[in-house]
């Protein structure tokens, strides 16, 4: 079959499929071109998921009659030089407008701050229909009506008009968190408007505006460089996560990206603190220098390629573990709406039906103690007598000695219910502790600081295990034999492609070596870490503490009670167990007072 030069119109066709994949994808390069060209103020309205109509406004430089023709033709674009080694801007491919031109119905009018008068320009199908004079403001407006209309087939592919509908939000919210000194409004027909106001340098209040107002008050703030690699950008408690990954966003030099390895450094960062199945919310920005990261590695510009990825990866983790030790502690906001939400008053008011009598059992010398409470009331309760109408004097009440340890962030202790739960009081309201989770967690943490600390102990094995696996795996596993061997693990080069596991961590018991060993290689070679005998380490090391810790069912003293109040302070992680459920839930004295109508 002979060779042939393809038509323009077919050119730009398969282009739009690399590039256009959905509505949320053409709205993804409007707004992209209408931040590079200066906006501050973007407007994107939709009807029928997008699939009818796409109009992204803005307030940006504008063009003038030349920029337009230009602009709807292939590979022309003002935002790069001729490298690609130095791209600063969010577009530099140059095919959004005409690949969308050959699909849809495309317009655009525009007028550039300093120019009289305005111009517009349609494309239908792939082809110029006009370009000619019109009153347009200062900026861009560009409109996609019957998107795919000149591709049938791909509108078989789209979703439903509310998913695509949803995708494009989606968009907006990722584009608003990277710019929040742009005002971004979201309208349509098929729609209720949102709104994200500008929060000029303020990127925590913007971030509040799309993630909710809960996340300002459960956010820790990032701060952390390495080898000229910036990471600023706020993470959540662990307390404080989700049911899916949605809520984590990342963004490289201001793109917004969704890049596996930054989502597998938030996972790893966050191991043993966050129960399985749930996510935390974080928001990471990574600053770098152009040359050290390829945005070019696919068309819709959503995936990156690091220089060093091992360096990236390490730089996430290293700033999410230090900034929860650091306050990653306290409870999560939400646990306390959760509990206002189950004390809801459920009963009659005592004014509307008639008072029940006390059990004839009881008496002032024998308190009554309700069914279903299968534990005898606390001793500070035991001397109170059952209420009676004789107009005797009462002894007035001994006030009680002040307690110091009120002035620590977890407060004193003033009792345990249900053999399990401490409750302290603090300065401004009360600590409920589950007293198991808490002390689980501290025994964890104080096993993990150990297994850093220095070698774990070894088991030699009779007979060297030799595990044969690729030359290419033998070479990685040995550049990380010293780590290894620190984590109790030898290993030496057995010929070109085999290894011998001459000992093994004694903490593993009885080990498969040859999973163990082409696990670990499996995991250099994707991430080029090997990080996954450390994780087996600390799996174990927390089975162990949840079997070694304080049991629920256990009476403590107050100073035990305090004692584990106050090392709770001093620990890092231990809002949380090991499984990642909260170790303590407070609730302030407002929220009280609000619960009795006392505010």
């Amino acid at each position: 079959m002979a060779i042939r030069q393809l038509s323009e119109t077919l050119i730009n066709q398969i282009a739009a499929g690399e590039v256009i994949e959905r509505p949320a994808s053409a709205a993804k390069e409007l707004i992209e071109n209408a931040l590079d060209a200066g906006a501050t103020r973007i407007e994107i309205a939709t009807s029928g998921g997008g699939k009818a109509l796409l109009r992204v406004s803005d307030n940006g430089s504008g063009m003038d009659a030349a920029d337009l023709e230009l602009a709807v033709r292939r590979h022309c674009t003002s935002k790069i030089s001729d490298t690609l080694d130095d791209i600063r801007t969010l577009g530099f491919r140059g095919e959004a407008l005409p690949s969308i031109g050959s699909v849809a119905r495309l317009s655009i009018a525009s007028r550039k701050r300093d120019s009289a008068g305005g111009h517009e320009i349609a494309v239908a199908g792939g082809k110029i229909v006009h370009l000619r004079p019109a009153a347009a403001n200062p900026g861009t407006i560009v409109e996609v009506r019957d998107l795919f209309f000149a591709t049938p087939a791909r509108l078989k592919f789209l979703k439903t008009e509310k998913a695509e509908a949803g995708a494009i939000t989606e968009i907006v919210k990722r584009m608003a968190i990277a710019f929040p000194a742009v005002r971004f409004v979201l309208s349509g027909s098929d729609r209720t408007t949102l709104e994200f106001p500008a929060t000029g340098d303020d990127h925590l209040a913007r971030m509040a505006q799309v993630l909710g107002k809960e996340f300002r008050d459960n956010a820790i703030a990032l701060d952390a460089v390495r080898e000229d690699i910036a990471l600023t950008g706020f993470t959540g408690v662990p307390t404080f996560n989700r049911g899916n990954s949605a809520h984590q966003y990342a963004f490289v030099n201001g793109r917004p990206v969704q890049d596996k390895l930054i989502l597998s450094a938030i996972r790893g960062a966050y191991a043993e603190t966050i129960p399985s199945g749930r996510y935390p919310v974080a928001v990471l920005s990574i600053a770098l220098d152009p040359a050290l990261v390829d945005v070019n590695v696919h068309p819709a510009k959503s995936d990156v390629r690091f220089r060093d990825p091992g360096l990236v990866r390490g730089l996430i983790v290293g700033a999410i573990r230090e900034a929860l030790a650091r306050d990653g502690s306290r409870a999560a906001t939400t646990g306390a709406s959760d509990m206002l939400r189950a004390f809801r008053p459920g009963f009659q008011p005592y004014a509307q039906r008639p008072p029940a009598p006390w059990p004839a059992e009881t008496s002032p010398s024998r308190p009554y103690q309700p069914a279903g409470f299968g534990e005898r009331p606390q001793a500070a309760f035991d001397g109170l007598s059952m209420p009676t109408a004789r107009a005797e004097p009462q002894p007035a009440p001994q006030p009680a000695a002040p307690e110091p340890a009120a002035r620590y962030p977890l407060g004193a202790a003033r009792a345990q219910i249900h053999a399990n739960y401490i409750v302290a009081q603090t300065e401004d309201g009360l600590v409920i502790v589950d007293q198991h989770a808490a002390h689980e967690r501290l025994v964890f943490e104080a096993m993990r600081k150990a297994l850093h600390s220095k070698r774990l102990a070894s088991q030699v094995l009779l007979i060297p295990e030799i595990v044969d696996i690729p030359e290419e795996d033998c070479d990685r596993l040995m550049l990380h034999a010293a780590e290894f061997s620190e984590l109790g693990l030898a290993i030496e080069r057995f010929g070109p492609g085999a290894i011998a596991v001459r000992e093994t961590p004694a903490m593993l018991g009885e080990v498969d070596a040859h999973g163990l060993i082409r696990q670990l290689a499996d995991e250099i070679a994707e991430w080029d870490t090997a990080s996954g005998l450390s994780a087996k380490l600390e799996y174990v090391a927390a089975t162990m503490a949840c079997h070694g810790s304080v049991r629920s069912g256990r009476r403590l003293r107050p100073e035990e009670m305090n004692a584990l109040l106050r090392e709770m302070e001093v620990t890092p992680g231990s809002g949380q167990c090991n499984h990642g459920r909260p170790t303590y839930i407070e609730l302030k004295l407002s929220d009280i007072e609000r619960l009795f109508g006392r505010s």
